[in-house]
């Protein structure tokens, strides 16, 4: 998506099914005091591959980009995630984050994450960061000391997993429905 001065983009994306997908997703913030936000959550299972590239590029000065993808994976599904900011000379003033956080629910599937700066500017505040991590057991042992069934007690985790980039969709329909497509697809996790 391109955005022009003072112009504002907020994208969100959804993946939950298919057997594969690529996709690239690009914010080109070409005008002064653009700004862009990218929103993404994704959940594979069986042997789903998802094959994901993001591009914040900072075109003009005093611009702003923030990019969340988090991920949840089972079975031997699998992610790539690869993201870029990049910010041309000239584009000072800017601000730029990215964060791709996954969640591997079992040990069979797999989650690759790459993010990158690309800085030839001098006055910028671009920063990025990356997770891959399993289900916390102490938290896991916590709600089921409270009588939480386990596989109420995977949901919950993951609910509150998501729940950052739940909390960007304006639209609550849409948040209802992403939201019952996750606890769907958490189904039975192994014990």
């Amino acid at each position: 998506g391109r955005v022009g001065r003072d112009g504002k983009l907020d994208w969100i994306m959804s993946i939950m099914g298919t057997g594969l997908v690529k996709a690239f997703q690009t914010s080109e913030l070409d005008g002064q005091g653009s700004w862009a936000r990218m929103s993404g959550l994704f959940f594979g299972d069986k042997r789903q591959h998802f094959d994901l590239d993001t591009q914040q590029n900072h075109n003009a000065p005093d611009t702003v980009s923030d990019l969340l993808y988090k991920g949840a994976l089972k079975h031997q599904a699998r992610s790539v995630w690869q993201g870029m900011i990049k910010a041309l000379p000239g584009s000072q003033r800017i601000d730029g984050f990215q964060a791709n956080r996954n969640l591997l629910l079992e040990n069979t599937a797999r989650a690759d994450s790459i993010p990158g700066l690309e800085i030839q500017a001098d006055d910028v505040a671009c920063t990025h960061a990356s997770t891959i991590g399993k289900v916390d057991e102490e938290e896991l042992f916590y709600l089921m000391s409270r009588g939480i069934p386990r596989a109420t007690a995977l949901r919950i985790i993951v609910q509150g997993f998501f729940d950052p980039v739940m909390q960007r969709i304006p639209f609550e329909g849409v948040r209802l429905r992403i939201a019952e497509q996750v606890l769907d697809k958490v189904g039975e996790l192994k014990e």
